[in-house]
């Protein structure tokens, strides 16, 4: 079975599905990516082929300084990004299927991906790191903010954003015009989704985000999708020598976003007084401070007295992973509800706002995330109970066998 994954976006999208990925290629699958090329190496890697989605999100995703307010000119302009940005993801969506596949996976931000799939009459499947559907549960993703507006206020904003303009409507439309489909919205075509009951895999823990009431049968928490792990890898000597030289150090990374500049790291750093480690900013080198490149975060996560960090899904899973508490500074999208999230678990403390974040705040936090031993304790905790889940490619070899069956031909 040819099975096709759409995954528009940072690292923190690809990674995941490269996880998945490598999993299903050894039950037999043969798997295809479809990412920017910052991540063809990933998608190899893995065991799995590459196919070139143009463009770099990475480039769209940088803030503007903390405490800063962008103007309407600013958000145009990243809207405008965005939406060219999504007009390459979908012309290469198109160019990825003309070489074959049997099912389709997307992403949340690829609904064109569904209407590739309806042209080509296979199977199309959401593969989530969030949970994005309308909901009573939760306030929606896009609005990128942490609060509850209580079961009714948050479904029927749910649904409002749903119905909404968002960056990628217009690439939709141009893809069912160009493949001869009816027309029809992207927001209509979520509905009838819906309607249906189409599967929606997510790339998360039940632990971490319990199944929703108000859910269809078709959405399935399948635990997460772990990055594969680079067997060739190996860390470079200083930060091995770095993390000898004494206690556990602290983790600073902002993912993609590299949202702090390096001077304001190091401010914070010094007024913690605690052994750092930033990642991303790998021309810091004073003492107490080393800044680093990639390096995997299951290898370096378990070694910190604590992580500080965008609150980004894929980090964040990180995190909980090693039994590490968190310091979150939520920066946009989905980021709030994560680092609210993993706060009122009991694992990090209460999360910084990006636009309101200062060094002296973010130290204080960190400061009071290494003298709670209950966050730590209730990180230990959470790192249990993922450890002892299932085969998180288990429900997905399910599903997918299940449609591969339906749409075989006779």
């Amino acid at each position: 079975m040819r099975l096709l994954m759409i995954a528009p976006g940072t690292r923190g999208d690809v990674a995941p599905m490269a996880g998945l990925g490598q999993k299903l290629a050894l039950h037999g699958f043969d798997v295809s990516i479809a990412a920017n090329p910052a991540y063809k190496d990933l998608a190899v890697s893995a065991g799995c082929r590459f196919r070139e989605l143009p463009g770099d999100m990475g480039a769209l995703v940088k803030p503007a300084a903390p405490g800063a307010k962008a103007s309407p000119k600013d958000l145009r302009r990243y809207l405008r990004e965005l939406r060219d940005y999504f007009e390459l993801a979908a012309t290469g969506t198109m160019a990825a299927a003309e070489r074959g596949a049997d099912i389709i996976m997307t992403n949340a931000v690829a609904p064109y991906a569904y209407d590739v799939a309806e042209a080509m009459g296979i199977p199309a499947i959401g593969a989530h790191l969030q949970p994005i559907e309308p909901s009573a549960a939760y306030s929606p993703m896009a609005l990128g903010a942490s609060r509850s507006f209580g079961p009714l206020g948050n479904k029927l904003l749910g649904q409002l954003f749903a119905a909404s303009k968002a960056p990628y409507d217009l690439p939709a439309k141009r893809v069912r015009e160009s493949l001869g489909l009816p027309a029809r919205s992207r927001a209509a075509s979520e509905r009838l989704r819906r309607q249906h009951r189409s599967p929606i895999l997510h790339g998360f823990s039940s632990v971490i985000v319990p199944r929703s009431a108000d859910w269809h049968e078709g959405i399935v928490n399948c635990g997460y999708w772990w990055p594969p792990a680079d067997p060739a890898w190996t860390p470079p000597q200083r930060l091995l020598d770095f993390i000898d030289e004494g206690p556990a150090p602290v983790f600073i990374g902002f993912g993609s976003t590299q949202a702090l500049e390096p001077d304001f790291i190091t401010d914070v750093a010094r007024r913690t007084g605690r052994r750092t480690i930033v990642q991303g900013e790998p021309e810091i080198d004073e003492p107490g401070i080393l800044g680093i490149g990639a390096v995997p975060h299951h290898w370096l996560f378990p070694q910190m007295a604590a992580v500080v960090h965008h609150a980004g899904a894929g980090t964040t899973a990180a995190g909980l992973r090693a039994g590490v508490p968190a310091v979150p500074v939520p920066v946009f999208t989905d980021q709030p509800f994560w680092a609210q999230r993993i706060h009122r678990l009991g694992a990090a403390a209460e999360p910084i706002a990006y636009k309101h974040l200062t060094a002296q705040r973010l130290a204080s936090s960190i400061t009071g995330v290494l003298a709670n031993e209950d966050l730590a304790d209730g990180a230990r905790r959470i790192a249990r109970q993922l450890a002892a889940e299932t085969d998180s490619s288990i429900p997905v070899i399910r599903i997918l066998e299940q449609l591969g069956a339906r749409h075989r031909p006779s």
